[in-house]
């Protein structure tokens, strides 16, 4: 007997792998080969393809496709009807399943509401995508980018919170009280 949850719409393909604990609603498919960590809640109508990797407490919510190459380390947070894409110059009649992309999302990450994330790009831990932003780059860890395409306007704290550097680079997240530090345009934790 499964020790995950799966809702009886949902299609899991023989040969994927789920994790204890976690949950899978309504009209979700995973594909074989696909890897589904711990914890993990898949929303309403997410479709997983084959070679996807999903690290321990992620939560994917409804509408979303992830392809083959995408890659989300723990606790990531993929917002309704965020997109990914898997290939650059996709055509119908021009079979590129040879040039597919990675996609590398970091732990901790949230990638908001609509964004669309183009294939080959790598976003850092604890970084923050707005809702209906366009990503074509690497993001770096704890940073904050919005717009179309996505440009940064901020860092971020792990728990989310926009951080406010004084003028020795040091900032604290309102919330925990987190110290961070920026230097050479990288934000760490301090210890």
């Amino acid at each position: 007997m499964a020790n995950y949850f799966v809702h009886e719409t949902a299609i899991i393909d023989a040969g994927c792998q789920i994790g204890p604990e976690s949950r899978i609603w309504h009209f979700s498919h995973i594909m074989s080969d696909a890897i589904i960590g711990k914890r993990c809640n898949i929303g309403q109508n997410v479709f997983i393809a084959s070679g996807v990797k999903i690290g321990n407490g992620v939560k994917i919510q409804n509408n979303v496709s992830l392809y083959s190459g995408v890659i989300c380390e723990d606790d990531v947070f993929l917002g309704p009807s965020c997109v990914f894409t898997n290939v650059t110059n996709p055509r119908s009649f021009i079979n590129r399943k040879e040039e597919f992309r990675t996609t590398y999302i970091e732990k901790g990450a949230t990638i908001g509401a609509n964004a669309t994330i183009v294939c080959g790009n790598r976003i850092g831990a604890y970084a923050l995508i707005g809702a209906g932003s366009v990503v074509t780059k690497d993001i770096p860890p704890y940073s904050l980018w919005t717009g179309n395409p996505a440009r940064q306007c901020g860092w971020v704290s792990k728990n989310g919170h926009k951080l406010e550097f004084d003028a020795k680079g040091i900032a604290f997240c309102p919330e925990t009280q987190e110290k961070y530090l920026l230097k050479n345009h990288q934000v760490s934790p301090v210890e």
